[in-house]
Formats: C-alpha cells, sequence, structure tokens
C-alpha cells in the first residue's frame, strides 16, 4: 500500500495587478491553455490541492498552532509574539501567521475551483474523473471549513476568475460559507469511494485520498456545527451502524492516533500525509516547487524546551482534568500521558527521547501529542530542525462517537447517548458512565460531552470550536470557568474569539469586509 503521492505542479497562479505591462509567463510552470487535456492532468491538478494542506499556513504548522494555542487546554509559550498574542485573543490582523493560514486555504480553493471546472470536459475514464472531482469538493469542503470556523466570515468564491474584477470575490455570510462546506461535502460524499483497495486507475492503493466516510463525517461535523442535529445524526449513524460505512474502530491503543508507525488506521477519517526523505527546499509555501519537502513543523513546535521551540504549554487545569476520574482498576487515565509530557510521565523511563534526559523541572509540563517523544528517534527533529513526518490526523472515529452522542442529546435522546460516549471511555478503561453518572439531564449531558471531549482530543485543533459553538464565551458563568482554566480569556472581548481577517486581504480586495475581530 502506497501513500498518495503529492505533486507539486505550479497550478496556482494569483493575479496581483490588473497592469498588462506587469504581467508576465514563468516559462517553467504550465499554463491553463496547455494543460487540462488528460487525465494525467486531472490527476495532477487534484493532487496539487492536496499539496495546499502541507504548507506552514495550513496543517504543516499554523493551522494546528492558531487553533489550538486559543483552547482552554493550551497556552502561548513563545518569544515569537504573535503566537501569545493568538493564545490570548489580542493577535493583530498584520500578523503573518494569520495571513499565513489565510492565503493557505484560498490556495486550495483556487485549485479545487480549477479542478470542478477543467476536468468535467476532459476524455478519460469517468469513473476517476467523478473520483477525481469528488476530492476537490471535499477538499474544498475542508479548506472552507476550516476558514469559517477559525475567520468566521470570508470572501465566497467557486469559480476560476476570468477578468481581473473576479479576483476581488464578495465576503459571504457566515450562513452563505456554511451552505457552501455542507454543498461541497455532500457532493464529495456522493462521488468519492469507500477505499481505492479495489479500483482500477493511477490511484488504486493510494492511502490518504479523501473516502466516501471522510466526506460523511464532515458533513455530519458541518451539520452538528450548524445546530442542525437530525441531519448530524443521520451522517453519524452511517460511519456507526450503517452497511457501506461501518468500516472505522477505535484503535486499541490511543498513542496509535499520534504515532508515526501507525498511520491511516482503522480510526483515522482523514488525515493529513507528511513524509521525510523528499525534497530540499522546506514546504514553508511561496512558489511551488518539485524540490519541496512534505515535513510537519508541529513536532518541533509544540516540544519541550531542549527538544524543540516549546512555542505552547498545556494548561495545568488540563492536567488536572485527567485526574478526576481514576480507570477500573485505580490507574490513570492512560491518554494523560499521551498528550502530555510530564516528569510524573517520564519518571518510569529512562530518557525522554532516545538516549536523553528530562531537561527542565520537574514540576513543568509540555505537550507530548504530535511531538517523537516516546518513538525513538535520536532528537524532536531527528537530526534537523522542523522535521517531521507524523501524520496530522484530521478527524477521527471517537470525534463521530462523540458528536453522535451530542447530536441525540440535543434531540432529547439523552439516555440513548450514554452507549456512544463510553465506547470511547472504554478504550481509557473508565467506569461505565451509566453507573458512576446514571439518569443525568439533557444540560448535565452537555457538561459530561464537555469534559469527554476535552480529555479524548485535547491539543487536536478542536477545543476553540467546541467553545465557540456551545456558547460557552457568551456565557458568565462558563466564561468564568474557562479564566479558570486558563488566565488567557482574561483578556477575551467579544468577537475575538475568531482570527481577523488579515489586513492584507482588506487592502488588496475592495469586496472583503473585516470580521468581528477586526
Amino acid at each position: 500500500m502506497k501513500k498518495i503521492k503529492i505533486l507539486l505542479i505550479g497550478l496556482s497562479f494569483i493575479a496581483l495587478s490588473c497592469n498588462d505591462e506587469l504581467e508576465q509567463i514563468n516559462p517553467n510552470y504550465p499554463t491553463s491553455e496547455g494543460f487540462w487535456e488528460t487525465d494525467v492532468h486531472a490527476v495532477k491538478g487534484v493532487d496539487a490541492i492536496y499539496n495546499a494542506f502541507i504548507i506552514d499556513g495550513s496543517f504543516m504548522r499554523m493551522t494546528p498552532a492558531l487553533t489550538d494555542g486559543r483552547g482552554d487546554d493550551f497556552k502561548g509559550d513563545s518569544p515569537w509574539l504573535d503566537l501569545v498574542q493568538v493564545a490570548n485573543f489580542n493577535i493583530l490582523s498584520t500578523s503573518g501567521p494569520v495571513d499565513w493560514m489565510f492565503t493557505s486555504y484560498y490556495i486550495a480553493i483556487f485549485r479545487a475551483n480549477q479542478v470542478l471546472q477543467y476536468v468535467p470536459a476532459i476524455e478519460m475514464d469517468e469513473a476517476l474523473k467523478q473520483r477525481c472531482l469528488g476530492q476537490a469538493h471535499f477538499l474544498r469542503g475542508l479548506a472552507y471549513f476550516q476558514l469559517v470556523t477559525n475567520y468566521e466570515q470570508v470572501p465566497l468564491t467557486t469559480t476560476v476568475p476570468v477578468s481581473s474584477a473576479d479576483y476581488y470575490a464578495a465576503t459571504g455570510t457566515n450562513e452563505q460559507i456554511w451552505a457552501q462546506v455542507i454543498e461541497d461535502f455532500t457532493a464529495a460524499q456522493n462521488l468519492l469511494p469507500v477505499s481505492y483497495s479495489t479500483l482500477s486507475g493511477p490511484d488504486l492503493n493510494q492511502i490518504g485520498r479523501a473516502t466516501k466516510g471522510a466526506a460523511t463525517g464532515f458533513l455530519g461535523k458541518s451539520y452538528l456545527y450548524t445546530r442542525q442535529w437530525s441531519q448530524a445524526a443521520t451522517e453519524f449513524n452511517k460511519l456507526i451502524n450503517g452497511p457501506e460505512l461501518n468500516i472505522y474502530s477505535l484503535t486499541s491503543n490511543y498513542q496509535d492516533n499520534f504515532s508515526p508507525y501507525t498511520e491511516n488506521n482503522s480510526e483515522s477519517l482523514f488525515e493529513i500525509q507528511f513524509q521525510t526523505g523528499s525534497g530540499t527546499i522546506k514546504n514553508y509555501g511561496g512558489e511551488p516547487s518539485s524540490a519541496w519537502m512534505q515535513v510537519s513543523s508541529v513536532g518541533h513546535t509544540y516540544a519541550m524546551e531542549g527538544y524543540g521551540y516549546s512555542d505552547f504549554l498545556p494548561t495545568r487545569w488540563i492536567y488536572d482534568e485527567y485526574k478526576l476520574e481514576r480507570t477500573v482498576t485505580g490507574a490513570l487515565d492512560p491518554r494523560l500521558f499521551v498528550s502530555i509530557a510530564s516528569y510524573e510521565a517520564a519518571a518510569g523511563r529512562t530518557t525522554v527521547y532516545n538516549g536523553q534526559p528530562w531537561l527542565n523541572p520537574q514540576t513543568n509540563i509540555y505537550p507530548r501529542k504530535y511531538t517523537h517523544d516516546g518513538f525513538d528517534f535520536s532528537t524532536e527533529s531527528q537530526g534537523g530542525v522542523e522535521y517531521s513526518e507524523i501524520n496530522y490526523r484530521v478527524l477521527r472515529y471517537a470525534d463521530i462517537l462523540l458528536m453522535y452522542a451530542e447530536a441525540l442529546n440535543e434531540q432529547g435522546q439523552t439516555a440513548n447517548a450514554y452507549q456512544y460516549i463510553q465506547q470511547v471511555r472504554n478504550r481509557a478503561n473508565l467506569p461505565n458512565l451509566a453507573d458512576t453518572r446514571p439518569g443525568m439531564t439533557q444540560e448535565q449531558m452537555r457538561d459530561q460531552l464537555g469534559h469527554e471531549r476535552a480529555l479524548e482530543l485535547a491539543i487536536e485543533g478542536i477545543r476553540i470550536h467546541d467553545i465557540i459553538r456551545w456558547g460557552w464565551l457568551y456565557d458568565p458563568a462558563k466564561l468564568a470557568m474557562l479564566r479558570s482554566h486558563d488566565t488567557d480569556f482574561n483578556t477575551w472581548t467579544p468577537g475575538k474569539e475568531y482570527l481577523p481577517i488579515p489586513q492584507r486581504e482588506l487592502d488588496i480586495n475592495p469586496n472583503a469586509l473585516p470580521n468581528s475581530a477586526n
């Protein structure tokens, strides 16, 4: 079995000026006029969309950093002021990282729009064509999902620009963006295969491509985020009990979801594929190049002092939250020491990284997810800065189970929600929730789900989105609770839960509007 190979081709031409004298053609890259003629072009066009998700603004570094940092499970600890300001909700619209993240998803959208416009006219195998279109819909939906959850409202474009005026897309409302996300994931669900293992074509056995299960999961998640509980439950039920898509299961070992050795496992609906050993130029972005690496820098960004940048730290609250409930054998929740590095966890090991000791004060705690701690590498970065091949898991089956429980609870089916939460708890060897907290009300179950999701999904770029969609920031009691968890929330003000629309976009695009964070 092989991972999808991300081909780096120059399909993302951005109009920088309407002055014809400044328009030049780069002879090293194909143009639209000479491309989009064969099935090879169609597949390469799709692969170029995936490429936008491995550059710095997206999942290579900034998307995890700028989402994790705003949760109550994480706080800024960096000399880089932008990262600290994001974490305490004071980031400026002129911030480089905020702009990089915004731009990376529009690169993906531009490339997806090209595939959706040009591939239908190509004479090629029809099944392969439908898979190409399905992946373009999925990846465009994922890009807009990231934009709407992080920036609230953004410019909406679904076509390839023809005139210079077309480059200045108008800002869509929050409702319009969500409608586009749902439309794209619905289209992807109808076009994508369950698996690539039984196909005929160049994508045979290519692990990492979007599937029907991934589209179904994100469609359900989009319905959940827009409070369409019944529709969300319907989609999640397809993955849990349906005859076609109930192919996912929790891994027996929680740590397998963050290991470089157990990627694309039974729990993974979709993950971003990273690898070392290819390319010579760091994949920070800019002009596409076949020499780009495909590495992640999340591990080095999160790793503790002495092994990485330590740009963020877990909050003491999330560390203590794991200790509120013991396993059925009286042990600590096993997810604690997978998620968080501490001297307490290291005490049972002779080293932190292979052959390396604990270097920091014994009272300090650090992120462990997505770092190389525990995976027998000679250093965090394998001898170089920011070189990690650990795939970023974007959607896991555990999240599906917890979201299904939430959708059921919101429809008044609280008693039925227990069993799906318990599946997640069982892996952590926690007691039966129906015995320890029987007969919860709908409101009590909401709070329980807040606790369960925090422990299962800590440091996975999800917590701030849960906090926003649950309305906790605008509930005085919940806001006080968040401030007790993380002092970064002391400087939050209404609207600042979102990242601001980059000032560069507002300066260049006369049709772009600021959001509540600007």
